[in-house]
């Protein structure tokens, strides 16, 4: 049962629309998926998957299934090439014209989705930063990175505090989807429900406004500060921008895209915030779009700053004999080598194709994981194989209604009907799932045991 302050103020805000609101919430959940463009092009995933789909009208990437069960374990979803997404929050990164080549901090990132959607958006040449405070979330960023095929990313693990003493001025977009209370997930989570309280709104609140002070010196002259919640209260949403705007006279908001402002409604009138702010503040509703519940404020800031990265390289190099290694692997068995510095963390070597500086510590990912060095020989991690398995010169190709797919989805060995001996990429249409390594005419599988379908 939905707690009744929470209905009496919705009834306040929505005024005549309550009653279509509270039908909707009535209503089982709305699953989207978004098309990974990392990994394949919308058109070739339409052509490749077996799912019924309806588009999403505010982004092309976007559609939902007629029906989600079982979704997780087809062969195009472990194949990355597609992400499971709430509609309501793939509308947050639409709300502006993200630029290839675009520096990007996505300061409160689990379970990734917005941020893997940025990376497809700002390219390989762009570079994104996938911050979670809470460790054990940021490895679950790494999981669906991993899988996506995502490679100019860097997942780190801070207090906004401490971002705030890494970096000044630098990012052209610094997207805050901040902890909230919940409210626009009701239908969707349990736990959101049970652990409302009008005392957890109001610290969230306060939560919420020390992370956006936290992140206001990030910015560059001219770049972006994204702001969305998943929920309805005026105290975490357009009070926060209001109080937001207030302190900072370099940012003012700016519109949404149209698209996005055709399905969402305008925010809320508060004191601090003017008529014409409201309307720029966007609140995405179940009534008026499938999708959960969600809130957005764009704002932009004019200073004259310059960009600087205030921590330096604490990244440690592979030794020469290391470094051959992993070269001769990499030349033997890819088309082409990848570009970037090659550097160890822990026991394994990563790939870093972007030129930003590491921190010592709370680094989950700094680029493509591509393998570790045993007893003098290489053996390749399954990031390198779903970043850059195409480049393999060694695949084999498993085409829709294969048996052999979901056998390689269980971890057992398949026929070898491409492929010549040594490792190679594991593709679905063409698109790589993961690694083997071709003995005679089978394939050892070397799809990770926590990857794999049961049963």
């Amino acid at each position: 049962m939905l707690p009744e302050k929470f209905l009496e103020r919705m009834k306040r805000l929505l005024g005549g629309e309550y009653e279509a609101f509270a039908d909707a919430l009535e209503k089982d959940n709305v699953k989207g998926i978004r098309v990974n463009e990392t990994k394949i092009p919308i058109e070739d995933f339409i052509d490749a998957t077996e799912l019924t789909l309806s588009k999403i009208d505010y982004t092309p990437c976007g559609f939902i299934p007629s029906s989600a069960d079982g979704i997780g374990n087809t062969p195009e979803h472990h194949a990355g090439m597609f992400y499971v997404q709430d509609p309501g929050a793939m509308a947050t990164v639409c709300s502006l014209d993200v630029k290839r080549g675009w520096r990007v901090l996505d300061s409160c990132s689990a379970p990734g989705g917005k941020a893997s959607q940025l990376s497809s958006l700002i390219g390989d040449e762009g570079l994104l930063i996938a911050n979670e405070y809470v460790a054990k979330r940021a490895k679950i960023i790494v999981s669906n990175f991993e899988r996506l095929g995502i490679k100019n990313a860097m997942v780190l693990s801070y207090d906004t505090s401490i971002l705030k003493q890494m970096f000044a001025n630098c990012f052209d977009l610094v997207l805050c989807d901040a902890p909230c209370s919940g409210e626009g997930m009701f239908r969707k989570y349990d736990e959101a429900l049970s652990e409302w309280s009008m005392e957890n709104v109001i610290a969230s609140a306060k939560r919420q406004r020390e992370i956006l002070e936290n992140l206001a010196p990030l910015v560059r002259d001219g770049g972006y500060l994204l702001y969305s919640t998943c929920t309805y209260s005026t105290e975490e949403n357009e009070e926060n921008v209001a109080a937001f705007l207030s302190s900072h006279p370099d940012y003012k908001l700016v519109p949404v895209r149209e698209e996005v402002r055709r399905v969402t409604a305008s925010g809320i009138c508060v004191s601090g915030l003017s008529e014409e702010d409201a309307r720029m503040c966007r609140r995405f509703y179940p009534h008026l779009s499938p999708g959960e519940g969600q809130f957005i404020a764009l704002m932009q800031r004019a200073t004259d700053g310059d960009a600087k990265i205030l921590h330096k390289d604490e990244s440690q190099p592979l030794s020469r004999m290391e470094e051959r290694i992993v070269q001769d692997f990499l030349k033997e068995n890819l088309k082409t080598v990848p570009e970037g510095r090659l550097i160890k963390q822990g026991d394994f070597v990563t790939l870093v194709p972007h030129g930003a500086p590491l921190p010592r510590y709370s680094v989950f990912m700094s680029g493509v994981m591509v393998g570790e060095i045993r007893k003098g020989r290489f053996e390749p991690h399954h990031q390198l194989f779903s970043a850059y398995g195409r480049d393999f010169k060694n695949k084999e190709n498993l085409k829709r209604g294969d048996g052999r797919a979901f056998a390689y989805l269980k971890g057992e060995e398949i026929e070898a009907k491409e492929s010549s001996q040594g490792f190679c990429t594991v593709l679905y249409e063409g698109v790589p799932i993961g690694g083997g390594k071709t003995s005679g005419s089978r394939i050892k599988n070397h799809y990770p045991k926590g990857l794999r379908i049961k049963g």
